[in-house]
């Protein structure tokens, strides 16, 4: 019995000790979801308040708002469907996490391009707002061009998917 209460008392106390030693906390309250949309609204065309947002709370950068009905964007995605190269660069280097929509925007041709080569359903995979990787590669303008054309060669057509 004294053996049985012994590792018991020991596996709590090692499970307490080893969840801080793995990077394990408690998450904290989540952002006020008024900040994290004028995050992503002006991650469309304010690299001022982009910058200044990010200076007081570096958290946003992550930020993910839900526009509704699985309609999810992060501010680095509002630059990409705009065309923002600007803000998106700026974005990227403060380490956002980038997706295969802003790649296709930036005419990361040599990222894109095998993506889709391995994963083919992707072509008419849907970012925010249903805008497809056609629509962003109009966007990208000549640094996309290549894309624009591999993308309308492989038969894309819609700038937006249909749901």
């Amino acid at each position: 019995m004294l053996r049985k209460q012994f590792l018991q008392t020991v596996t709590l106390g090692t499970s307490a000790i080893a969840i801080p030693a793995f990077g394990f906390a408690m998450p904290e309250d989540p952002l006020p979801g008024a900040m994290v949309k004028d995050f992503v609204i002006a991650g469309h065309g304010n690299l001022d308040k982009v910058k200044q947002m990010l200076g007081d709370k570096p958290e946003l950068l992550y930020s993910t708002f839900d526009w509704g009905n699985g309609d999810f964007e992060t501010a680095l995605e509002g630059a990409g469907h705009v065309g923002n190269k600007e803000i998106a660069n700026y974005l990227i280097g403060k380490g956002a996490r980038t997706n295969l929509f802003v790649l296709t925007m930036l005419g990361k041709t040599q990222i894109v391009k095998p993506f889709l080569e391995a994963f083919p359903q992707y072509l008419t995979a849907r970012g925010p707002h249903g805008l497809t990787l056609l629509h962003h590669a109009q966007k990208g303008g000549g640094d996309a061009k290549e894309l624009l054309d591999y993308i309308s060669g492989k038969g894309l057509t819609e700038t937006k998917s249909k749901l």
